[in-house]
């Protein structure tokens, strides 16, 4: 049906559709699906911004053809709908024409969103990951400040500066979270209004229309000073969690620059207060060989058994992180050396990954073990022994400065995200963690060694999949 309707489509028509809103998804899908039906191709429309009438219902462009009758339904999985809703609401004017471009590839290819590879699919997933760190942003550092209105009733404004069209996506968050109250947030891209009823949208407003403060904000003041907690301070990491463009907007925000100077002397005295020892991290990796074996951390160290440090250039773009070592690694004193270290060699060789040029080490540095006969069986470690090792781990990852990550296992991933994480819903794709390193997720190979058959074939064909992925963003990033 789709080569017949492009035989029919006149060579070399072009269209033009103009956007009435910049985040209207609905306008969008309902002239793409047409478009896609016509057979016109990426290169025969273009999509054009709004014109900045504000009028939402304006339409404009070419006229636009209509389906044939009994043209074939218009292919888009959920994952598509919901990577294009967030998308198109990036402030890139060329979004609307890359989900169009995905769109029309999704017809041939209907997994094609599941390709990590596909370059229009990385970049509509920027543009999702870029909208939903903005709308995150907008979540935690709007700050309402009240003001006095005419009628004596309470009034709350904030400002905020979004990077992208978010501000009526993120509308219902606000009604949901401040029902009760009567509020404004006022933005460059247009302003929300709240009376308890109903909600309005206002146009963009300027710096000056907020006010700079209300008698609220010595007590918020007065709550984050005493909660400021020195010897977690990690100032890089803060940054980027809070860039200083929205500090202007938090009452808080004016005690940071007081609070990290005077951070090293209260650090101090909690020490001497015997709130929490304070450990200097390493900064070499033969430093921290050095004194890991002093490790008593958790109940593991005391099993009788040495702490396995990692191995690997202290520069290397790939770390592979393991759950803990098993009772050869104990012995060899390195990571990765028994079955599950062979069969890892094997699958890195065959997805053209060196080993040579990775760090590999564990989330857990001691083998925890049980002992039966003459045999030490593996027990796998706790959330809190894994948590408890974790500082090691940070360490090793301060030292190399990873451009990948690949987490073996779920104990591995919780180590660098602090929570458990579904292996089926997390493989395939990266996160990406404070510090921009991407991690990826995949399957241990113990798992793979107590599988037999067609489960085993499975497995190992998806575990190979990961690796692969793996090897072509570590390309990408190399290139």
């Amino acid at each position: 049906m789709m080569e017949a309707v492009l035989k029919a489509m006149p060579d070399g028509q072009h269209y033009t559709v103009r956007m009435p809103a910049a985040d209207d998804f609905a306008f969008w899908r309902e002239q793409a699906r047409a478009l896609i039906q016509c057979g016109v191709p990426p290169e025969g429309v273009s999509w054009s911004e709004p014109d900045g009438t504000g009028d939402l219902f304006a339409s404009g462009g070419d006229a636009l053809p209509q389906p044939p009758d009994g043209a074939r339904a218009v292919r888009a999985n959920k994952r598509f709908v919901s990577l294009a809703r967030n998308a198109i609401l990036h402030s890139e004017p060329e979004r609307f024409a890359q989900l169009y471009l995905l769109l029309w590839k999704l017809q041939s290819n209907p997994r094609i969103v599941e390709d990590k590879t596909d370059p229009v699919v990385r970049r509509v997933e920027e543009l999702d990951k870029s909208v939903r760190r903005d709308s995150h942003k907008m979540h935690a550092f709007v700050r309402f400040r009240l003001i006095e209105t005419e009628d004596g009733a309470e009034h709350y404004v904030a400002w905020f500066e979004p990077d992208h069209h978010i501000v009526r996506a993120n509308a219902g968050f606000f009604k949901r979270r401040f029902a009760n109250m009567r509020w404004s947030i006022l933005t460059p891209r247009g302003c929300l209004h709240w009376d308890g009823k109903i909600m309005r949208e206002g146009p963009p407003a300027e710096r000056s229309d907020a006010p700079d403060g209300d008698p609220v904000e010595q007590l918020w003041k007065s709550y984050y000073a005493s909660t400021f907690n020195p010897a977690r301070l990690k100032v890089g990491a803060m940054l980027s969690e809070m860039p200083k463009k929205y500090w202007k907007n938090m009452p808080e925000a004016a005690l940071i620059p007081e609070l990290i100077a005077g951070a090293q002397a209260r650090e101090a005295q909690m020490v001497a207060a015997g709130e929490r020892e304070v450990r200097v991290r390493p900064q070499t990796l033969s430093a921290m060989a050095q004194v890991l074996n002093n490790c008593r951390d958790c109940p593991i160290a005391e099993c009788g058994t040495r702490a396995v440090m990692g191995e690997g250039s202290s520069r290397a773009p790939l770390m592979i992180i393991g759950e803990q070592p098993g009772d050869q690694e104990d012995l060899a004193g390195r990571p990765f050396v028994g079955p599950a270290g062979q069969l890892l060699d094997s699958a890195l060789e065959r997805a053209g990954i060196d080993r040579a040029s990775a760090y590999v080490t564990n989330a857990v540095k001691h083998f925890k073990f049980v002992q039966k006969g003459k045999r030490r069986l593996h027990q796998t470690s706790t959330a809190k022994e894994i948590d408890t090792c974790r500082w090691w781990l940070e360490s090793e990852r301060a030292i190399v400065k990873p451009r990948i990550i690949l987490a073996l296992g779920a104990s591995a991933a919780r180590a660098l995200l602090g929570k458990t994480v579904s292996l089926a819903s997390a493989r395939g794709k990266p996160i990406l963690l404070d510090d921009e390193t991407e991690l990826w997720i995949t399957a241990h190979p113990s798992y793979l060694l107590r599988l037999d058959g067609s489960a085993r074939e499975e497995q190992a064909a998806l575990f190979a999949a990961d690796l692969t992925l793996v090897r072509t963003r570590l390309t990408q990033l190399a290139a």
